[in-house]
C-alpha cells in the first residue's frame, strides 16, 4: 500500500515498483509474436494514458476491452488504471447482442478490440450513443483507429492519477450463465489484496516463476493468474490468445516449460484423456498447478498427480471476490475438497435463517473478503442480496469437516432433496466419472411418476464404450460409492454437455430440458 492512506494507484504496486526495484529489463509478458519487459510496459502504459487523454476520456469514465490475450491487453488495462480511467474487460466469447447489452450498460466511451473480434460487434457499434472511438489491435482497423499507430504518437511521460484505494479501478462482468452479465465494480486495492493473500501465502509465487494460465485475462481467475500474481513479485507470464485446447496447452507447456500452470477442471480432464498426448513427458520446471471455476473431481486431481508428478491446488473463487478465497495448499491437499480458507478471508456456512451450521451439515458459503467488489453496476436489488455488509454470499453449498476442510455440494439452486435428504449433484457426478466408461457427467433433479424428485444423469461417454449393461452397472457403481438413495434413476447419454465460456456445466439448461 502507499504511505498515504488517501493516494493509491494499483499500477504503482504492480508495475512501477518492479521498475524501481531494478526489474526494468526483465520480461513480464510473452505472447506468440512478441515480448515486453517491465520497463517497456511502463513506457507503453504511460503512452496509453496519454492516448486516453487525447481521445477526451476523463478520470472515472469507462473504456471497454474486447481483447485477446496478447501484450496489448495489459498495456490497455494498466494504462487506463494509471490514468484513473476504468477499464472493463469483456468476455471474448459473447454473442453480438450480449456485447450490445454490456457496451450500453457500462457506457463505454472507447472500445479497444482485437481485429479478429471486430466482426462480432461491427453491426452494433452505431447503436452505442456513449461510444466515441473504436481502437483496433493486431490487424486491419477497417476505418477505425489503429492501436499501434495511435500509441506511437504519444509521449512516454505521464503522471499517474492520484487515485484512492477505495476508488473503482476496473469492472468485471459476471459470466451471466443464467441471464445477462452483471458488472462488478472492483477497487484499486483489490488487486493487491489477492496477491498478498492467495498468491503469496498459498500459491507461494516467486520472482523466478513463469506462469501459464488457461483462463483468459478477462476472467477474474485469469486476471489474477496471468497479471496480478506474476507482477506482484516480478515474475513472467506466457500469454495465449488461442482457445485453450489440450493440443494448444501441451504445446505451450513443451515450448515454455512454465513453473505454474493455472487450469480448470474440464481442461485437466480433457488433457488427461487426449489420446494424442498420452505419452507427453513430464516437464522440468512445473512445480504446481491450480484449478478453479468449479470443483475439481478427486479422480481428476489424483490422476494428474500420478501422471505428471505435480499437485493441483483446487480452490474456489468468484468474480465478486476477484479470486480464490478457499483452497488446498502445498503440503495440505485432500482431493475432492476445496481445502481451507485463504489467510485473510473469513468463511462461514449458514442456513436459510443466517445461522451457522455445524460440521457435516450443508450450508451456504458466505465470505468476508478484502478483495470483495463494492457492488453490481445499476443492480441495487441484486447488490443487496449478494453483498451484505462485510459478507458476500457466494450462492455455493458446502459442508465442513472436523479438520476445517470444505467440500463442495453444488450451487444453491442446483441442490435438491431425495427422501428428505440433500443430494449434491457434484457428488453424484464425481461418482459417475470415477467409472471408466464416463468422461463427463451432469446430474439434475427429475420427477418420478409420483411427482417426487430423484437424480437424473446426463453422460458423455469415452470413445469406444460398450453400451451393453452399462445402465445398470453405472447405477450400482454410484450406490456402492456414495449411497443407495443417491444413484441416478435415469441415465441419458449425450454428445456434449452445455457449458459456460469458463467450462462450468449449465445444469439449469438440463433442468429446463428435463422438466419440459
Amino acid at each position: 500500500m502507499s504511505d498515504s492512506p488517501n493516494h493509491y494507484n494499483a499500477v504503482t504496486y504492480l508495475l512501477d515498483r518492479n521498475v524501481d526495484q531494478g526489474r526494468g529489463a526483465k520480461v513480464v509478458f510473452k505472447d506468440p509474436v512478441s515480448e515486453i519487459t517491465y520497463g517497456e510496459l511502463q513506457t507503453q502504459t504511460r503512452r496509453l494514458a496519454n492516448l486516453l487523454k487525447r481521445l477526451g476520456i476523463h478520470r472515472e469514465e469507462r473504456i471497454a476491452m474486447m481483447m485477446l490475450d496478447t501484450i496489448d491487453f495489459p498495456v490497455v488495462f494498466l494504462g487506463a488504471i494509471r490514468a484513473g480511467v476504468v477499464p472493463v474487460p469483456l468476455n471474448t466469447l459473447l454473442t453480438t447482442e450480449q456485447y450490445a447489452y454490456v457496451l450500453a450498460d457500462c457506457r463505454a466511451r472507447v472500445l479497444f478490440v482485437s481485429a479478429a473480434l471486430l466482426p462480432v460487434v461491427k453491426d452494433v457499434l452505431g447503436r452505442m450513443p456513449d461510444l466515441q472511438h473504436v481502437v483496433v489491435s493486431g490487424g486491419d482497423a477497417q476505418g477505425h483507429l489503429k492501436f499501434s499507430d495511435e500509441l506511437a504518437k504519444e509521449s512516454d511521460q505521464s503522471e499517474t492519477a492520484a487515485t484512492h484505494p477505495d476508488e473503482p479501478a476496473f469492472w468485471l462482468y459476471s459470466s451471466g450463465s443464467t441471464g445477462m452479465p452483471k458488472g462488478v465494480r472492483h477497487l484499486h486495492s483489490n488487486l493487491e489484496a489477492t496477491a498478498e493473500t492467495y498468491a503469496k501465502q498459498v500459491l507461494g509465487i516467486r520472482e523466478d516463476d513463469v506462469g501459464l494460465s488457461a483462463a483468459k485475462l478477462f476472467f477474474a481467475y485469469g486476471l489474477g493468474n496471468a497479471l496480478t500474481f506474476p507482477m506482484s513479485v516480478g515474475a513472467t507470464t506466457i500469454l495465449n490468445p488461442e482457445r485453450p485446447t489440450p493440443a494448444v496447452m501441451f504445446d505451450l507447456i513443451a515450448r515454455h516449460d512454465p513453473s505454474i500452470f493455472f487450469g480448470v477442471p474440464t481442461l485437466f480432464a480433457a488433457m488427461l484423456n487426449d489420446e494424442t498426448y498420452k505419452s507427453q513427458p513430464r516437464t522440468k520446471r512445473l512445480r504446481v498447478c491450480t484449478s478453479a471455476g468449479e470443483a475439481l473431481p478427486e479422480l481428476v486431481g489424483q490422476s494428474w498427480k500420478d501422471r505428471f508428478g505435480v499437485d493441483i491446488l483446487d480452490g474456489v473463487g468468484s468474480t465478486e471476490l476477484l479470486h480464490i478465497f478457499l483452497s488446498n495448499a502445498p503440503g495440505d491437499i485432500k482431493y475432492g475438497t476445496s481445502g481451507k480458507p485463504v489467510p485473510g478471508y473469513d468463511v462461514r456456512l449458514v442456513n436459510e435463517n443466517g445461522a451457522d451450521v455445524p460440521d457435516g451439515e450443508v450450508g451456504e458459503l458466505i465470505v468476508n473478503a478484502p478483495s470483495a467488489g463494492e457492488g453490481y453496476w445499476n443492480q441495487r436489488s441484486k447488490s443487496r442480496q449478494t453483498f451484505e455488509g462485510g459478507w458476500t454470499r457466494t450462492g455455493d453449498k458446502y459442508t465442513r469437516d472436523a479438520e476445517g476442510r470444505y467440500t463442495y455440494c453444488g450451487r444453491s439452486d442446483d441442490m435438491f432433496k431425495v427422501s428428505g435428504i440433500w443430494v449434491s449433484p457434484f457428488e453424484v457426478e464425481s461418482a459417475l466419472i470415477a467409472h471408466p466408461a464416463v468422461l463427463e457427467a451432469a446430474v439434475v433433479p427429475a420427477a418420478d411418476s409420483e411427482g417426487l424428485l430423484k437424480p437424473k444423469a446426463y453422460l458423455v461417454l469415452r470413445a469406444g464404450t460398450d453400451m451393453a449393461n452399462l445402465d445398470g452397472a453405472l447405477k450400482e457403481h454410484v450406490k456402492q460409492k456414495i449411497g443407495p438413495w443417491k444413484y441416478p434413476r435415469w441415465i441419458e447419454v449425450v454428445e456434449a454437455l452445455p457449458k459456460t465460456a469458463t467450462g462450468k456445466i449449465q445444469r439449469f439448461k438440463l433442468r429446463d430440458a428435463t422438466s419440459a
